[in-house]
């Protein structure tokens, strides 16, 4: 997938997830629906975007959810 594409629909379940107003779940609530609903090819290409080049274009909520972001060996 382009990495344009893979970053803006991270950022836009951010930005969903940052309106809840669930507090400090935050980043559990992206990290959970990357979890749930992306594939594990999709998963292991946004690790791989975020640690590999420039993160100005990644929301911060997708960035501090990456930790919890599971990709399979």
């Amino acid at each position: 997938m382009p990495r344009e594409k893979l970053i803006h629909m991270a950022n836009q379940i951010a930005t969903f997830c940052q309106s809840n107003p669930q507090g400090a779940r935050h980043t559990a609530d992206v990290a959970d629906h990357i979890n749930k609903y992306w594939d594990p090819r999709m998963r292991r290409q946004l690790l791989e975007v975020a640690t590999s080049g420039p993160t100005d274009d990644i929301h911060p909520l997708v960035l501090a959810a990456l930790p919890a972001v599971r990709v399979p060996p």
